[in-house]
């Protein structure tokens, strides 16, 4: 029988909990959660930057702000939709920066390697498809997308992220629906 839960009782812990120590200072509690949610912060961030070699700082540069504000969170239970919020946001950040408008032509999720070699390409092209009519949406529907279809963020979040009235959220998010259907529609 392992003895991984009594060398580490955080492991076992659920976010709440360790959130709330990291929140008081508990360095080894922020530790966890680095450990536990860097891997979807990291592909969260890859799949709004077109660089991978910004995923990283951008995934650090996330971690930095939440050490300083996870005081004030006030529901240490909510800490991987607020690490997700934040990431989003750095990662736009570093997209306003570079250019004048988001681009997100370049979704590179792999295929798995389990398909056969006719459904890895099969799949890459579905993935290079949705790229492509996502780079063809507006820079505002495809942030709103983006933060909602693969951030998980509700629509006060993405309305807050972007400072739009959640109304206008869901006609942007509608708006984008409806022209990635028609897009994608051989790909059904």
């Amino acid at each position: 029988m392992s003895t991984d839960h009594r060398d580490d009782p955080l492991r076992s812990a659920d976010d709440g909990i360790v959130a709330g120590r990291a929140a008081d200072g508990d360095a080894a509690a922020f530790a966890a959660l680095v450990r536990r949610h860097t891997p979807v912060m990291r592909a969260y961030a890859r799949r709004i930057l077109s660089g991978s070699a910004d995923v990283d700082d951008v995934v650090q540069d996330a971690f930095v702000t939440a050490w300083e504000q996870l005081p004030r969170l006030e529901d240490p239970g909510s800490v991987r939709s607020w690490l997700m919020r934040i990431t989003g946001r750095k990662a736009i950040d570093r997209i306003r920066a570079a250019r004048p408008h988001a681009d997100v032509t370049e979704i590179d999720a792999p295929a798995p390697e389990l398909l056969a070699p006719p459904r890895q390409a099969e799949a890459r092209a579905g993935v290079a498809a949705l790229g492509e009519a996502l780079s063809n949406l507006p820079a505002p529907q495809r942030e709103c997308w983006v933060l909602r279809e693969l951030g998980g963020c509700s629509y006060a979040e993405i309305a807050d992220e972007l400072g739009i009235p959640t109304s206008t959220v869901r006609g942007l998010l509608a708006r984008a629906r409806r022209d990635l259907i028609v897009r994608m529609e051989e790909w059904r």
